[in-house]
């Protein structure tokens, strides 16, 4: 692991923040966050400390090959499902399924070193609106 190098104020409130939510929010709306408590902070400055907090393992970085990152203050592996419908992601309180490295391994001949999994679906606010715009369509005849 890589040394976090020095607590400053504004990488400080940019964990803090990270750390008490669970939206896995972009840089932009850490941004947004980060300028109630110190204005003058640029988005510059909120890139560079991410990047400083993912080398130095304290936060995790969601990458879907989107223009954008999503960023998760729990550095620990663990799994995500990814609403289709709304786009949120949510952390899955499942148990890691190390061996699936060891299996990937010895079946490739690969050094695995870590793997990400994700899962997508539609969530239950997403699922209930589906049920809800299907019950108002009229029916064909």
């Amino acid at each position: 692991m890589i040394k976090p190098g020095r607590m400053t104020k504004q990488k400080k409130l940019i964990l803090e923040i990270l750390r008490n939510t669970n939206t896995h929010p972009t840089a932009d709306w850490i941004y947004e966050q980060a300028r109630k408590q110190i204005p003058d902070i640029s988005l510059g400055t909120i890139y560079r400390n991410l990047n400083n907090l993912k080398q130095a393992g304290e936060i995790m970085e969601l990458n879907y090959g989107s223009t954008f990152s999503r960023f998760d203050g729990n550095p620990q592996n663990h799994y995500h499902f990814v609403c289709d419908g709304c786009g949120r992601i949510f952390d899955l309180d499942l148990p890691l399924m190390n061996n699936l490295e060891e299996k990937v391994s010895s079946l490739t001949g690969k050094q695995v070193t870590r793997h990400r999994l994700e899962f997508y679906g539609y969530c239950r606010e997403c699922q209930a609106k589906q049920s809800e715009e299907e019950k108002q369509q009229p029916d064909e005849v």
